[in-house]
């Protein structure tokens, strides 16, 4: 999570849509940068109207706009699934090596979930039910368009680096599976299908 105080910005860090990256491009800019432990780095948008954001408005007498970036669903959990099949993930319940993409989505769409498919939900992190959310929300597979916004507000040229990459890996998944995931990810996928492409 970003916090530029003169610009009256904040920058909340979605997992897997770049935020490393982001904090890597933008850090020496922010007035606040939390990137560790995970649970503050990853502050979802209903925490922070909770917490973080009436303390920056006391403070500085005038709202914070916040934003965030949101991936496609399946790629968002694929990326998930890519992440945890790395090498350095020391935790083996967390672990996916050995394991297919469609095992992986069936265990997301478990209730409860296997330690290893329990990574939340965008819609969850991004979108809480009766309260205030964000002010903008971009789409991570057009970056550009956020990268666009930030040099606005900004008033800078920005280079994102790539980094935090995960590893390739298939990721097909069998008809069945796919339905399932629509089912399960349904508030995720109208969420993301709210968000309009850049015209042609």
């Amino acid at each position: 999570m970003l916090v530029f105080w003169e610009q009256r910005l904040a920058i909340l860090a979605t997992p897997k849509t770049g935020s490393t990256a982001i904090e890597a491009a933008l850090e020496s800019m922010a007035t606040m940068s939390i990137q560790r432990p995970p649970v503050l780095k990853h502050t979802p948008v209903q925490r922070f109207h909770r917490f973080i954001g009436p303390y920056l408005e006391v403070t500085s007498g005038q709202p914070f706009t916040v934003v965030a970036l949101m991936r496609e669903p399946r790629d968002w959990l694929g990326s998930w699934f890519r992440y945890r099949q790395r090498d350095d993930v020391t935790d083996p319940a967390k672990s996916t090596q050995g394991m297919t993409f469609d095992a992986f989505v069936n265990a997301w769409c478990d209730d409860p979930q296997p330690e290893f498919a329990a990574v939340g939900s965008q819609a969850r992190f991004l979108q809480p039910k009766a309260e205030k959310g964000l002010d903008h929300l971009f789409r991570y597979e057009e970056i550009e368009t956020f990268v666009h916004f930030l040099e606005d507000r900004l008033d800078c040229e920005i280079i994102l680096p790539r980094l935090n990459v995960s590893p390739a890996a298939p990721m097909d998944l069998a008809p069945a599976t796919e339905a399932r995931l629509r089912k399960a990810a349904a508030r995720d996928f109208a969420l993301y299908e709210t968000l309009r492409p850049l015209a042609p």
